[in-house]
Formats: C-alpha cells, sequence, structure tokens
C-alpha cells in the first residue's frame, strides 16, 4: 500500500512525471500559453530565426529592459541561401507576461459525433484574450521562429502538442478495455473460443505495425477535418494494438481463474463475465497499469510516423509529426534547423518521460522489486 511512496522516492520517475505534467496543462492551455493564432501567418515574416532579445536600446544606448524590434524578412542569397532580415531598431517593444492578444475560448472542446461525424461543440469555453507572454508594441515575439508560411512555431508547437499528448492516452483509453476483455474471456472459458481468439490475435501480431498502419492510412476518405483524421487514427492504432495485451491478460487469468476466490465465487452461482470483471480482471490491474504508461509512447510515435509521411494530420493544422516533416527537406535543416529541432526534441522527451514514469510505477508496484 505505500507504493505512492516509493514512487516519490525514485528520481528518474518524479522527473518523467513533472514533465508530463507541465507539457499537459501547456497543451490543455495552449491558447492561453501561446501568444498568436497558430493558423494566422504574420505579414512579410516567413522562415524568420528566433527573435533576439534586447536588454539595452539601440537608439539611446538606455536600459530599457527585456524588449523586441519588429523584424521582417529581406532578400535571399540564391547561391547561399541565407536571408537578409530587416530589423526597424526605432519601434522597440517591451515583452511582457499576461499581455492582451488575439481572442480565444479557453478549454472548448469540439468532437465530430456519429452518424455524420458533424461537430457538435461539448464545452464552448471560456472567452478570454489574454496571453501568457507577449509585447505590447508591433514587433511579434517569435521565440522559436516562423515556418515557410509565416505562422508562429512556438504557437504553433504548442498547439500540436494536443494531438501528440493525447492520441496516446486515448488510445490506451480504447486498445487496453479491448484487451483485457478479450484476454480475460479467451483465458476464462478456454477451449476453442481460446484457440479462436488466439489465433486471431496471432495473426494480427504478424502484420508489421507500420506497414499496416501507413495502409490503413491510405485508406482514410479524403475531406475529413483533422479532428475526424485524429479520432480515425486513434481507431485504427488501437484496433491493432490489442493482441499483444489480450495474449498476456490471458495467461494471467489462466492462473488466477484456478486460486479460491474464483473457485468459491462460481460455486456460489456467480455468472462468467461477473465473475471476469468483478474478480479476475481486477488481479492484472498492476500489470495494466505499467503497460498503458508504457504504451503512450508507442501511439505518439505511430501519429508522428503518419503525419511524418503524409497520412496523419494535414496541414494547415498542426501536430509534431507534420511539423516534423520539413526533415526530409534537406536545405531546411542547414538553413532553418529552428523549424526541426524543437518537435523532434518534444517527442523524444515525452516519450522518454513515459518511459521513465513506466519504469518508476514497475518498481514501486511490482512484489519482486521489494524483495530485491
Amino acid at each position: 500500500m505505500n507504493w505512492w511512496q516509493r514512487l516519490q522516492k525514485n528520481p528518474l520517475a518524479r522527473f518523467g512525471a513533472i514533465v508530463l505534467l507541465i507539457f499537459y496543462v501547456a497543451v490543455i492551455a495552449a491558447d492561453f500559453v501561446a501568444p498568436y493564432n497558430p493558423l494566422a501567418s504574420q505579414p512579410n515574416g516567413s522562415l524568420l530565426p528566433p527573435t533576439r532579445i534586447y536588454w539595452v536600446s539601440q537608439k539611446s544606448g538606455q536600459f530599457i529592459g527585456p524588449h523586441i524590434y519588429p523584424t521582417t524578412q529581406g532578400d535571399t542569397d540564391l547561391e547561399t541561401g541565407d536571408r537578409q532580415l530587416i530589423v526597424d531598431f526605432q519601434k522597440p517593444s517591451p515583452l511582457r507576461l499576461f499581455v492582451s492578444g488575439p481572442q480565444y475560448r479557453l478549454l472548448q472542446l469540439r468532437l465530430p459525433l456519429p452518424p455524420k461525424w458533424d461537430e457538435v461543440t461539448i464545452f464552448p469555453g471560456i472567452p478570454l484574450d489574454w496571453h501568457l507572454f507577449g509585447t505590447t508594441g508591433e514587433a511579434k515575439f517569435n521565440i522559436l521562429g516562423t515556418d515557410d508560411q509565416s505562422r508562429d512555431q512556438f504557437s504553433r508547437l504548442v498547439h500540436g502538442g494536443r494531438i501528440s499528448m493525447f492520441i496516446g492516452i486515448i488510445g490506451v483509453l480504447i486498445t487496453f478495455p479491448l484487451g483485457l476483455i478479450i484476454g480475460g474471456i479467451s483465458g476464462y472459458f478456454g477451449g476453442w473460443i481460446d484457440s479462436v481468439i488466439m489465433r486471431f490475435a496471432e495473426v494480427l501480431m504478424t502484420f508489421p505495425g507500420i506497414y499496416l498502419l501507413v495502409t490503413l492510412g491510405a485508406v482514410l476518405p479524403p475531406g475529413l477535418t483533422s479532428t475526424q483524421r485524429f479520432l480515425l487514427i486513434v481507431v485504427i492504432t488501437s484496433v491493432i494494438s490489442w493482441a499483444g495485451l489480450a495474449r498476456v491478460i490471458r495467461g494471467q487469468v489462466l492462473s488466477i481463474k484456478e486460486r479460491e476466490f474464483v473457485q468459491a465465487a462460481r460455486a456460489m452461482g456467480g455468472k462468467p463475465i461477473y465473475i471476469i470483471l468483478r474478480h479476475v480482471l481486477p488481479q492484472t490491474a498492476t500489470y495494466v497499469i505499467i503497460s498503458a504508461t508504457l504504451a503512450v509512447p508507442g501511439f505518439i510515435g505511430a501519429e508522428a510516423v503518419l503525419s511524418l509521411i503524409g497520412l496523419g494530420i494535414q496541414q494547415p493544422d498542426p501536430s509534431w509529426g507534420n511539423m516534423l516533416s520539413l526533415a526530409t527537406n534537406a536545405s531546411i535543416l542547414v538553413l532553418q534547423p529552428w523549424l526541426i529541432w524543437p518537435p523532434a526534441a518534444l517527442i523524444i522527451l515525452t516519450v522518454l518521460a513515459f518511459n521513465l514514469l513506466g519504469d518508476g510505477l514497475r518498481d514501486a508496484l511490482d512484489p519482486r522489486s521489494l524483495r530485491r
């Protein structure tokens, strides 16, 4: 019962949990954290590098605090690819926290619902125009630069994190109930039911995951919105991911169903489905919690791969995967690295944080680790 105390004593698990907490809070409140609309283009602001922050006025030489200057693109050297920047040092713009900016609805929730999959507003959100940081002048504060469409890279990164961070959570909520129920039925009943389910699971597991994802992603109907495509990708990745979990749960159920409390429930007239859901599957909770934490990075990677090859979330809507697709252009890797490294670093850090938290949960919940 003291697993929580053991988890808190694990510094790596604590680090992973703090990183994930920060990321999830940031993407949930993306409209507040991001200074600009992720779909809005800035005038003459294509492929700008990260904005330089000044502390001393470039005109008078006096200290005026953190500020920036309006920056626009200039001519491009066709031989080297270098872009000239035009900075207006006559118009300093102070940097501030909690500034007024584009209006938005905080925590608005819209989902496509069947049968026509039209987007329905579940929660209208809170109308606000405050942002975590920004400027009070004409200059735009592009902390990570802008992309080829003059859109703020940081704003797109924060909004794109909603898809990349929640695809794993939603995928686990679909995959694990399927794996638990199917594996539990297979292990409890045995016989021909077990044989049919396990043979089907083995056939499903023989397909290479990435190729199956690409095939299924390619047959998505055209004209879908990003939300609809997102949900379909989640369903696709979930449907092909339950087989491995079902095999493990089936093996555990084969052992659990022979224990005394299960035999007593059966002798008292308990129905099989009730016994499976009430007595058998709860005994696998430790394994399920650990596996769910370690399974989330797989969904994040699947979305990134699909978006990277153009079968996932489509432009102009952002996700870390389709933002990373610019890495296929060698010139961008050399001349505009700020477009590539942030989404790549966030994907790596998120996957690492989930793995560290999963390892910490395994050490805290596994009785064998206590004996060691």
